[in-house]
C-alpha cells in the first residue's frame, strides 16, 4: 500500500470529504491536523508548490492536490493503482 498523508483543518468539509473517500477504500494515511498552526501550514504550502488551502494530499510524497483532484482521480480510475503503489 502506499504512503498517504493528508494536510487538514479538523472541521473543514473539503478535508472531512476526502478523509471519508480514503476511508471507503481502506486506506491507512497520515494526518497533519495543523487548524491555526501557521508554521506548519507554511511547510505544507513549501511541499505543496505554494498551495495554502486545505486539504493538501500526497501519495509516496507526490502531491496530488487537494479534496477535488482526489476524487477526480478516483472517477478517472487513477486513484487505485496510485494507493496500490
Amino acid at each position: 500500500m502506499a504512503k498517504v498523508e493528508i494536510y487538514t483543518w479538523r472541521l473543514c468539509p473539503f478535508c472531512i470529504r476526502a478523509k471519508a473517500l480514503l476511508d471507503r477504500k481502506g486506506v491507512d494515511y497520515l494526518e497533519y491536523a495543523i487548524d491555526g498552526d501557521r508554521a506548519a501550514r507554511a511547510a505544507m504550502a513549501e511541499r505543496s508548490g505554494g498551495r495554502t488551502s486545505l486539504p493538501e494530499i500526497f501519495i509516496d510524497d507526490h502531491h496530488i492536490g487537494g479534496c477535488d483532484e482526489l476524487h477526480a482521480l478516483d472517477r478517472a480510475g487513477e486513484l487505485d493503482p496510485l494507493l496500490a503503489s
